[in-house]
């Protein structure tokens, strides 16, 4: 169990697996320099990415800044003050100052969450060209896992700052320990909102958060009591957000000192006893390995898989950089029910892609709106389960859309209305149709010239083997090629056009959805 796989059985499809799993996809290219690296290096290339310089900015707007909580307490202290004067004033005078209040809070209100709202959205476009471009993709990659694992939507944080800031939470710990990122995501402003333990004190523990971080998080469902929610509650309490400061902060005034039991455990826990508990209990580490084996390699687990490399995980103190050393050094990571037979995800589905094709990825809210027409709208996961994933990804609406948009990618030509939400109102949707329109008449269609060798156009068997290699890293099964063999019946030396049809035809197969 868990031996390393050998030289021998490593290729050009192996290699493949490894870049399209543990990063996004690539080039042929990239997969012939896997290759020669032979599995060890190969694999190293990916985890060992904090050797790997990258300068990729922030958003501009991604510091502290508390003025829109300073602008909100303003005009709370201007509402207080003129209720207060109005109780001097004659009726007709009170209702006309409180009304003149209410709409001047109400503009406030709205500028505010047209500001959140566009900057929630540049965030969207800025992670999705980083996972693009990034020359560390196994950084990415896991950002991206934690990101469903601790699903937090913009919805409800409605704070731009602190989504940003818990990306980079999942980013700079994800060659880390089970317990520290654990401890980060619990101390996290967009975590402490989300699931209300910013709100919680020792008067009232909230349940939210202690119950998600052993039900969801950490420990899984029947791991735990009732009783062991409360206690971790009581036990979190003192967490909370200086909204001035825009940071997490522990105030001792709020938490409970009392004596607590939690998890078989008694002492006068506080928050970091309490993760130190559940992080290092039994069922945590054979949880969370199963999690992460499931997204990268397999989500039909085999139980011999995990106990085997939840045994290296505990060794190595729950460092994830041991066990994704371990897990894409091992012949079962390469077994063939676990070669591409993995439904792609939204996000794997239009960066792979894009990095396929050598193409840029769609920009700004253009992307970012391709993605959730496909149902995986970024800083906004259905729920604190985050997405199903699996074949909860495909439906008819989504698959239909993969078609479409593949034709996009390719052509660079696209109707921005498909991609507007029906539930916005007529204006709104009318305003960021226009805006994307604009974005879109910048994107040109795919150039052929990195894709193939023209000398190759007269030869359609070549072509589309040289195609299928690069989309596929395998040959298109027999029961698929019914629409390529159409297209091309009847012709002779194919051009550009012709060329970028196939490509559309070959990511509209379903074996193009499969990674």
């Amino acid at each position: 169990m868990l031996k390393p796989l050998p030289s021998s059985r490593w290729n050009y499809s192996t290699a493949a697996h490894l870049l399209n799993r543990a990063g996004f996809g690539g080039t042929p290219a990239e997969i012939e320099k896997l290759v020669q690296m032979g599995p060890a290096k190969a694999v190293n290339s990916f985890v060992d990415f904090d050797k790997i310089p990258e300068d990729y900015p922030r958003p501009l707007w991604a510091d502290p800044d508390p003025s829109d909580y300073e602008q909100f307490t303003a005009m709370r202290r201007k509402q207080i003050e003129a209720r207060r004067d109005a109780r001097d004033l004659p009726e007709k005078e009170r209702e006309e100052l409180l009304e003149r209040m209410e709409r001047e809070g109400r503009r406030a209100r709205q500028r505010v969450r047209r500001s959140q709202i566009e900057k929630t959205t540049e965030l969207r476009g800025w992670w999705i060209r980083r996972m693009a471009i990034t020359p560390r993709p196994l950084q990415e990659k896991l950002t991206l896992f934690w990101h469903g694992h601790f699903a937090t939507s913009a919805q409800k944080v409605r704070d731009p700052y602190f989504m940003w800031l818990q990306n980079e939470t999942f980013r700079t710990n994800s060659l880390g320990d089970w317990q520290t990122m654990l401890e980060d995501v619990t101390k996290d402003p967009a975590m402490l909102f989300w699931l209300d333990q910013a709100q919680s004190n020792r008067r009232k523990p909230n349940e939210n958060y202690a119950r998600e971080v052993m039900e969801l998080f950490a420990l899984g469902e029947g791991n735990y009591s009732e009783r062991d929610i409360l206690e971790a509650a009581r036990g979190l309490t003192g967490l909370t957000i200086d909204r001035a400061k825009q940071e997490p902060v522990y105030r001792s005034v709020l938490h409970d000192p009392g004596t607590k039991t939690l998890l078989g455990e008694t002492g006068r826990h506080n928050p970091s006893d309490v993760i130190r508990i559940i992080a290092n209990h039994p069922k945590s580490a054979p949880f969370i390995v199963t999690k992460i084996w499931s997204f990268f390699a397999n989500e039909n687990v085999k139980p011999e898989v995990v106990d085997a490399l939840t045994v290296e995980f505990r060794k190595a103190g729950g460092s994830f950089r041991a066990l994704l050393q371990t897990m894409f050094r091992c012949e079962e990571f390469y077994a063939k029910d676990n070669l591409r037979t993995q439904i792609k995800s939204p996000v794997q589905w239009l960066v792979g892609s894009a990095r396929m094709l050598e193409a840029e990825v769609p920009p700004g809210e253009v992307g970012s709106r391709m993605l959730a027409s496909l149902g995986q709208d970024l800083f906004a996961p259905p729920n604190v389960k985050g997405w199903d994933g699996g074949t909860a990804w495909i439906n008819t609406n989504t698959l239909m859309s993969r078609y479409n948009l593949a034709g996009f990618l390719v052509s660079g030509k696209a109707d921005a209305q498909g991609l507007v939400p029906q539930r916005f109102p007529d204006n709104a949707r009318m305003m960021m149709q226009q805006r994307m329109d604009q974005v879109i008449r910048t994107i040109t269609a795919l150039d052929i010239e990195k894709l193939i060798d023209r000398k190759d156009l007269g030869n359609h068997a070549k072509l589309v083997a040289t195609l299928e290699k690069r989309l596929l890293q395998d040959k298109l099964k027999e029961q698929q090629r019914g629409s390529l063999n159409e297209f091309l019946k009847g012709k002779d030396k194919l051009d550009r056009e012709d060329v970028l049809q196939l490509v559309r035809l070959i990511m509209s197969t379903p074996q193009y959805q499969l990674t």
